[in-house]
């Protein structure tokens, strides 16, 4: 008998909570959804982050790269999808301890022919071929970077943040063709691992 009567409240405890979880589930505006739809430029930042090796390491510089998204898109309809684009020729060095013409010097040389050879090649895309959950609010995107001509996978690890997308993913420049600079006779090099730090946020739904 009490056992009918447990069961009898617990169903009713089910079928009052449904309502709540249809609602939650059919309201596209929910807080818990991870937010879609075209990304925010004016209000995102992506970087890259280069280190320098070698032997006279310590005399050289660090870099950290600004790049600046000319499109991009966080979709949901037919399964998550994620595509950011840049324009290599875009790109900006954002160095505190330089001056501004070693910051030119430094970006000239970065769009070169010996490195991204922007000329040629001035499109950088990256776009998600798989998205796994890997904890509340978080995921690991697996993708592709086209970047010097040439594509190859990636993965980059997320979390969502403030309703933002905030992470990082490493990359060889060497897996796409680009010879890590040496100057001072090797002495001092770019590190051949490099690595992409963002923080995007969607646009805003206008009035």
């Amino acid at each position: 008998m009490r056992a009918r009567r447990t069961a009898a409240v617990v169903r009713r405890t089910v079928l009052a909570e449904l309502p709540v979880f249809a609602l939650a589930l059919a309201d596209p505006s929910t807080d818990a959804r991870p937010p879609v739809g075209p990304l925010d430029p004016a209000r995102s930042s992506v970087e890259v982050q280069v280190s320098r090796s070698g032997l006279l390491a310590a005399f050289g510089h660090d870099h950290r790269i600004a790049a600046p998204i000319a499109s991009g898109r966080v979709q949901s309809e037919g399964g998550p999808r994620v595509e950011l684009v840049f324009d290599a020729r875009s790109l900006r060095v954002v160095d505190a301890d330089l001056s501004e013409s070693d910051r030119e010097r430094v970006r000239a040389a970065m769009e070169g022919a010996d490195v991204l050879d922007a000329g040629h090649y001035p499109e950088i895309v990256f776009r998600s071929e798989a998205i796994e959950a890997a904890g509340e609010g978080r995921w690991s995107v697996a993708g592709t970077l086209t970047l010097h001509g040439e594509t190859r996978p990636i993965r980059a690890e997320v979390a969502l943040v403030d309703r933002r997308y905030r992470g990082s993913a490493p990359f060889r420049l060497t897996d796409f063709g680009i010879r890590p600079p040496v100057v001072g006779g090797g002495t001092v090099r770019v590190r051949d691992e490099v690595r992409i730090v963002f923080d995007v946020a969607i646009a805003e739904a206008g009035p």
